[in-house]
């Protein structure tokens, strides 16, 4: 049985392969970071968009569609119980950032790569959800669960969109997120997050911005700082501009990344404040803060705060500052913080405390969740490994991260890709949330291929 689905797949996927990556770049192409809220569109307009033409899609190919307020689009390929089998994708994406080649919001083709904001992140991986759909129903047998698929909104900002839609509507009996890595995440790491905010200065510093996203390693950041062009020495990933009399933009260049996977990353703020550090820029107060942000930003595993952490579940914490701004003369740094169960959110506070004080500012905690994980040797998760080491020929097992998904808001959910990180990239293409994300179109295919084959079978479990 298994060997003519697999051909029925194939066939499918070599049908649709020029209609399916038409349909991903109708989304990528639409500028869905998240902006203020109107009514019945709870993300703003471009989100309100990307979520109409997501669903235009799914009633295209015979789906049952709904929008839950706003927040949450729903299409149903309805089955012999109500009883459901979910998949929950985003449409939202992080704000493009700096350091693309070409425009974020016009998917590109290159040499078997397809590039634009949330090709990887997770646009792309919504539209391949909906031909798994499209696949089964052409099948023209009613499966024994309801198919449903998600599409949130708001999930690189907080996941209101699953707060709202879970307070009217059924938790699924299993359900999935393509919004991870291949094979499968059974578990998630705790987020805990914050500011650490300075006194107001009014010294040397006039201005001081970075980042685009709290959960992204920033790639550009700068100050402005009142100091003579002409006796600054250069320095490494440095840009020195004349930004008026006796003023200097100082701009650095970092490498950025996800917030859950920074190693390689390079934090563009740590830049700024270390050249401005080392040449004596900023007045003893400033130099204080400055201090204590470049040495928080020097690592990314909290150890200079204290926190550091790891156990026998999940890979060790992160801590990363995604963005900072300077207004009135207060500078606010934020933090993003995937932490293990080693470690509890009163351990962090205080650390960071401490850290703060140090510097002569105060941390304000913000949002927080905690870790979480399944069984992985339940029936649904070992139909998905199987599934994804039988296609793919490998012999992978299920594992833990620190991205934060879907997922932890389901009774039983877990992340099934589509990433996958031991695959080489070319230099051209790079990671979600940074500059030049991008994906393999052989992996778009092989996933569609795994989602088909793991969806058919989750329909003959007992769930």
């Amino acid at each position: 049985m298994i060997e003519n689905l697999l051909h029925k797949a194939d066939v499918f996927i070599q049908e649709n392969e020029d209609a399916l990556f038409a349909d991903i770049k109708r989304v990528v192409d639409i500028d869905s970071v998240q902006t203020e809220g109107k009514p019945g569109m709870p993300s703003g307009e471009g989100v309100a968009k990307a979520l109409d033409t997501a669903l235009e899609m799914a009633r295209g190919f015979g789906l049952e569609t709904k929008s839950v307020g706003g927040y949450m689009g729903v299409a149903d390929l309805k089955g012999k119980s109500d009883k459901q089998i979910a998949v929950i994708a985003h449409l939202d994406v992080v704000p493009a950032g700096n350091g693309w080649n070409s425009d974020p919001f016009c998917m590109i083709e290159k040499d078997g790569y397809i590039i634009g904001r949330g090709t990887a992140d997770d646009k792309g991986p919504a539209v391949v959800a909906m031909y798994a759909a499209k696949f089964l129903r052409e099948q023209g047998v009613q499966l024994p669960y309801t198919l449903r698929l998600l599409f949130g909104t708001s999930e690189e900002t907080g996941m209101e969109d699953v707060d709202h839609y879970l307070a009217s509507e059924p938790q699924p009996a299993f359900c999935f997120t393509p919004d991870g890595e291949f094979p499968v995440g059974y578990g998630e790491k705790g987020g805990y997050g914050g500011k650490l905010i300075s006194p107001k200065f009014d010294g040397n510093l006039v201005d001081f911005r970075g980042g685009v996203a709290t959960n992204a390693v920033p790639d550009r950041a700068y100050a402005i700082v009142k100091a003579d062009l002409a006796k600054l020495p250069a320095a490494e990933r440095i840009e020195l501009s004349a930004e008026g009399e006796g003023l200097v933009r100082v701009t650095g260049h970092g490498i950025s990344g996800h917030a859950a996977m920074p190693e390689g990353t390079i934090n563009a703020i740590g830049l700024v404040a270390g050249y401005l550090l080392d040449n004596s820029l900023v007045t003893p107060e400033e130099a204080k803060y400055l201090e204590m942000q470049r040495c928080l930003l020097s690592v990314t595993d909290g150890s200079t705060a204290g926190i550091a952490a790891a156990d026998e579940v999940f890979t060790p914490l992160t801590c990363v500052g995604g963005t900072v701004a300077m207004e009135d003369g207060v500078i606010t740094q934020t933090l993003d913080i995937r932490y293990p169960t080693s470690i509890t959110p009163d351990e962090m506070r205080s650390g960071l405390d401490a850290l703060a004080a140090r510097g002569g500012a105060v941390f304000e905690p913000g949002a927080q969740r905690t870790p979480f994980y399944i069984e992985p040797t339940s029936p649904a998760i070992r139909t998905l490994i199987d599934t994804y080491n039988e296609v793919t020929g490998k012999n992978e097992k299920p594992f833990t991260m620190g991205g934060g998904t879907y997922a932890r808001h389901f009774d039983c959910a877990v992340s099934f890709g589509m990433e996958e990180p031991k695959e080489p990239v070319p230099d051209f293409v790079g990671p979600m949330h940074g500059a030049n994300e991008g994906v393999s179109k052989a992996l778009v295919l092989r996933s569609l291929k795994i989602y088909i084959v793991a969806l058919a079978r989750l329909m003959e479990l007992e769930l």
